[in-house]
């Protein structure tokens, strides 16, 4: 899932602004409209719910698998909240076949998650050693997700870097990194290509750049400001058009698959619409978070306004060369064109204004590259996350962005959901209900404009651990009792309401929609008595006295 911001009102700047395809984008048209649209989505509109290695697995180090940077980061004290840990976590790597059972009652069309990198390949530099039981593990969950008619969407990529790379090379701060990537995509293609269709590279490489080489607020922890997270995504974009060439070249032809990559992208919105710097700052806020990665991919190099700002900035503290790497012409035409389907990750809406930061050679960094402060709407619904306020309507101007921008290509929405934050346990998740309704209806608008997406992924299908904050917010349709040995899986109200929407393909008219949400929340009564019925019973037996044999003396 995404981080939250690095800072609650971010940093963000001005420059001259070079626009390639957004004079098809009317940042004027202000439609934030609150008006509901019954309808329903195209036939074959594919509905699923996803889930990451690390965060789900569990089985840390057993049957072979490395270290992964992740596991490393958190086992250092006061990196995650509470000095929490995904050592056990859902203890995913032991329940598939549970698991694939709540997608079989939900109707997914589709499920996504993650390979851990480590686990199949213990250093990540696969001349070293393949470990088996991993791959037998994977084998198993893409199986029995076929046997039931749910198609894998795999990411080869979630944050879980095997350490020995980032030890011995420096992780994705070194080009050395782009072969063994390749050599671990390769033999995913191997091993999983004969059933596995849909392949995403890297899932939100913003969050590996930014907070794990800029801010050090995840794994691997560094704090490498104003050239870390450029020179991580200048790797990353090259690792994922070697892994797209390589699937196109060597496994394309016999397993007529799709490789793309899953972006985040929070939408920027100017506080004044009349303002035209706060136009272009809310324009620059977009480039700086998707079009850093997609602009590349779709356009071969990096946006204009990138260029110009950092390079500038560069300028003014002395440097020879800009902090923001360049693509030479070869790479350019290498990279460009890399995307079979982009996936879309998107939670959130930021109010953008313009903010001058002055370039100093000590104080420059990502956020201050950009020239802008991002806002928020006090009355915003937040109910969990510190950074994720429920603002719909910058899902349909996000969608119609990429539409413009990126010539209109085939979308998969990746990401899309809400946490809670809440001491004691709820299952009758009505925000939740509310905000996949108002968000899953204005993507339904963005198909009505046009807009190519093909299927949207709820994000979570379980509640996880999510990274620095640990497990102290959730974001699953199901919820799990992490106090708990054996990890038990509850419905929220939420997977009943979801399961409509999935059956009905949309939301066919208002008086059955009206009824969802009344069904929804009475079954997760018997839901929250099923949970506290457990809490007691475990409560019982850990007051139980211990009762000792008694040995006759002799």
């Amino acid at each position: 899932m995404l981080p939250r911001c690095a800072a609650p009102v971010c940093h963000v700047l001005l420059l001259v602004l070079c626009l390639s395809a957004a004079e098809d984008f009317d940042w004027t048209k202000n439609d934030r409209s609150s008006s509901f649209y019954y309808g329903t989505f195209p036939t074959g509109f594919s509905w699923g719910a996803g889930s990451s290695a690390y965060q789900t697995e569990g089985a840390w180090d057993k049957d072979g698998k490395g270290l992964s940077i992740w596991d490393v980061f958190s086992h250092k004290k006061g990196r995650v909240l509470r000095n929490d840990t995904g050592d056990s976590s859902c203890e995913g790597y032991y329940k598939v076949k549970d698991d694939v059972s709540l997608m079989n009652e939900l109707k997914l069309n589709h499920y996504r998650f993650s390979i851990s990198w480590p686990r199949i390949i213990p250093t990540g530099i696969k001349s070293d050693h393949i470990n088996e039981k991993g791959i037998q593990y994977y084998n198993e969950l893409i199986d029995h997700l076929l046997e039931n008619k749910i198609t894998p969407i795999v990411t080869l990529y979630h944050w879980d870097l095997p350490q020995v790379l980032q030890e011995k090379y420096g992780g994705w701060q070194n080009v050395s990194i782009v072969n063994h990537f390749n050599d671990f995509a390769s033999l995913c293609f191997e091993k999983f290509g004969n059933r596995v269709k849909y392949w995403i590279t890297f899932n939100n490489p913003w969050s590996v750049a930014v907070e794990g080489y800029e801010t050090g607020e995840h794994a691997p922890g560094l704090k490498m400001r104003g050239t870390g997270a450029y020179r991580t995504a200048h790797n990353i974009i090259k690792a994922h058009a070697k892994v797209w060439h390589t699937y196109d070249t060597q496994w394309r032809g016999r397993q007529k698959g799709l490789v793309g990559i899953s972006l985040s992208g929070e939408w920027g919105e100017p506080v004044d619409i009349n303002n035209q710097k706060d136009i272009e700052a809310a324009e620059r806020y977009v480039q700086f978070y998707l079009g850093w990665f997609a602009t590349p991919i779709f356009h071969g190099d990096y946006p204009q306004v990138m260029k110009d700002y950092i390079g500038r900035k560069s300028t003014q503290q002395g440097l020879g060369s800009s902090r923001l790497p360049s693509f030479s012409s070869q790479e350019k035409s290498y990279i460009k064109g890399t995307c079979d389907f982009l996936g879309i990750g998107h939670f959130t809406t930021r109010y953008i204004t313009q903010k001058n930061y002055p370039a100093s050679r000590g104080g420059a960094s990502f956020f201050t590259d950009r020239d802008l402060a991002e806002l928020v709407d006090p009355r915003w619904p937040d109910p969990g996350s510190e950074w994720l306020y429920s603002v719909p309507w910058g899902f349909r101007r996000l969608l119609n962005f990429v539409k413009a921008q990126y010539g209109n290509p085939m979308l998969y929405v990746t990401e899309n959901g809400v946490s809670e934050k809440m001491q004691c346990t709820e299952l009758c998740d009505d925000w939740r209900i509310k905000y996949y309704r108002d968000y899953i209806n204005e993507m339904l608008k963005a198909i009505k404009d046009g807009v190519n997406v093909r299927g949207y992924t709820a994000w979570s299908l379980l509640d996880k651990f999510e990274w620095d904050e640990g497990y102290s917010e959730r974001f699953g349709l199901y919820y799990v009792d992490f106090r708990s040995k054996n990890k038990p899986r509850y419905p929220k109200a939420s997977v009943q309401y979801y399961k409509r929407i999935i059956s009905s393909n949309g939301f066919p008219n208002q008086r059955e929609v009206e009824t969802w949400k009344r069904r929804a929340t009475e079954t997760c009564s018997s839901s929250n008595q099923l949970l506290a019925a457990a809490r007691r019973k475990a409560k019982e037996n850990a007051e139980m006295p211990k009762v000792w044999p008694v040995h006759d003396e002799v």
